[in-house]
């Protein structure tokens, strides 16, 4: 999740922070080995420990591996951070390097179509939209198809998976909702309140074309006004008001400032912000019409990757069960292998909303650029 970077800057002497600067998801002392295993999460385990077995040559492993990802998955006490430490234990004769270009995907995107080298191996980060668009920008394609090679693959939430031709594994995904302060307004409940009075001048939301959480809080928006209708909606939330800024840490500062009493966000929100002192009416998570956008994040083997079993034996350890714990705790974001349970402080305040959803691979294939698009000259641009 791409907020944490602005979270550990303002969290100071939040319970959150504590989670982000090393304890655990079962509220240990950060010193939890991918091999070892608690009496909980039973099937998860054996899944995990069988993928850490089955390649055989795990010991053999040798060289450095090139991992792309977003900025604020790496550094102190980052979900990257603590992957990359306990896998060159797990293999001494490893090396993990992590790359964070500015424009992420893109590099690649274009690296590709100019016929460029690609030096990484692995990119870690990738959601459906990203997926779709480097498709259609590309003819040859960026990622092999390497998910059954990928022990734990299958384990797996079959809701969470979203490429169909098994390139992308999910590592994790988070669900889009609001978040409200409930001395100032009530929940609204559905997207047709946001257009009433009572919510004049009260949401922010962040720019569909800058921002993971702005664009998929559009796509959640046009998954419900139906691609026909979602203009007129957003044309609506315009006129009633809504504040569309660039991304997600200055919609929440915004937030903070109270400058409005909501704000486009995550349902793990509380797990930030709890903790003594913390004014928790403030921090009130609203899912519209009992859904939350689920917005799923995955990895995938560059094709051109120079060391694809190293790739794919460092995807194999992301998806072991105490790697699935310490990503859910330290990316703030839900696991994704089936039967993993963080527990501790995420157990207890990260929500799930009634109705997940989402748009397939499919529905936003050949459609998601232009609604964005139509969404930035006709309502971003005015």
């Amino acid at each position: 999740m791409r907020r944490r970077n602005f979270l550990t800057r303002t969290g100071a002497g939040l319970a959150g922070l504590t989670a982000l600067s090393g304890c655990t998801g079962d509220g240990g002392d950060g010193t939890e080995s991918a091999s070892t295993e608690s009496a909980t999460d039973t099937e998860a385990t054996e899944s995990a420990t069988e993928a850490g077995t089955t390649t055989g040559s795990v010991e053999e492993l040798s060289g450095t591996l090139s991992v792309a990802t977003y900025s604020s998955f790496v550094g102190d006490g980052a979900a990257g951070n603590w992957l990359k430490s306990e896998f060159e234990s797990e293999h001494p004769e490893v090396t993990v390097e992590f790359e964070t270009p500015e424009n992420g995907l893109n590099q690649y995107i274009q690296r590709k179509s100019e016929g460029a080298p690609i030096d990484a191996d692995l990119f870690v980060g990738l959601n459906t939209g990203e997926l779709v668009r480097a498709d259609e920008q590309l003819d040859e394609t960026l990622f092999a198809t390497a998910s059954d090679r990928i022990d734990g693959a299958d384990t797996v939430r079959s809701e969470l998976q979203f490429d169909p031709d098994g390139r992308v594994v999910p590592y994790d995904t988070g669900y889009i909702s609001l978040v409200y302060d409930e001395g100032e307004v009530d929940a609204p409940g559905t997207f047709d309140a946001l257009l009433e009075p009572a919510y004049e001048d009260a949401l922010i939301a962040q720019n569909a074309q800058q921002s993971d959480p702005g664009r998929a809080f559009l796509l959640w928006t046009i998954y419900n006004k139906d691609p026909d209708g979602y203009l007129d909606y957003w044309v609506g939330l315009v006129d009633n008001g809504v504040t569309i800024l660039s991304d997600w840490e200055q919609a929440y500062n915004a937030y903070s400032d109270e400058e409005a009493p909501m704000v486009v966000s995550y349902s793990t929100d509380q797990v930030f912000y709890h903790g003594e002192g913390v004014d928790m009416s403030r921090h009130q998570v609203g899912f519209l019409n009992d859904q939350g956008y689920a917005n799923p994040e995955g990895m995938a083997q560059f094709v051109d990757s120079d060391d694809a079993e190293l790739a794919q034996a460092f995807a194999s350890f992301a998806l072991t069960a105490p790697a699935q714990r310490e990503i859910a705790t330290r990316n703030v974001q839900f696991p994704a292998v089936e039967g993993v349970d963080p527990g501790g402080d995420f157990g207890e305040y990260a929500l799930e909303p009634p109705e997940p959803v989402t748009f397939t691979y499919d529905e936003l294939s050949g459609n998601v650029s232009g609604w964005i698009d139509e969404w930035a000259r006709q309502i971003a641009s005015n």
